[in-house]
């Protein structure tokens, strides 16, 4: 049986550079494609990998206000405490602090530059 392994997860952005940046105080490194049919930045930390990609609209709208609620990304770690509190001495806007959901997962929640909502956490 085949199965999947990783996930990349996309973000559209109006500003490739601001948003890039951002990440990379996070401790992603950046590798920058923008010479190629349609240009984008790799974000690589660990396992994960974002890719953004230049949108054509004026500012992003995260999920939870284009559908009434639900994250942009999910993450998975197993030191969600560290993390966070190494996130919360980079200044990252903690708009979640870390807790276990009603569906059993512990977990924070940040809002990244462009509104975001990310979650960094992992099924108890």
């Amino acid at each position: 049986m085949s199965y999947f392994s990783n996930l990349l997860q996309i973000f559209p952005t109006t500003d490739f550079y601001k948003t890039a940046k951002y990440y990379e105080k996070l401790g992603f490194r950046s590798v920058y494609y923008l010479d190629s049919m349609e240009p984008h930045i790799c974000l690589y930390r660990d396992r994960i990998e974002i890719v953004l990609t230049k949108s054509n609209q004026e500012y992003i709208v995260p999920n939870r206000e284009m559908h009434g609620y639900g994250y942009d990304a999910y993450l998975i770690t197993d030191n969600q405490e560290e993390m966070e509190n190494d996130f919360k001495k980079l200044g990252v806007k903690i708009v979640r602090p870390l807790s276990t959901t009603d569906y059993n997962n512990r977990e924070f929640v940040f809002e990244d530059i462009d509104r975001r909502w990310i979650a960094v956490g992992m099924k108890q």
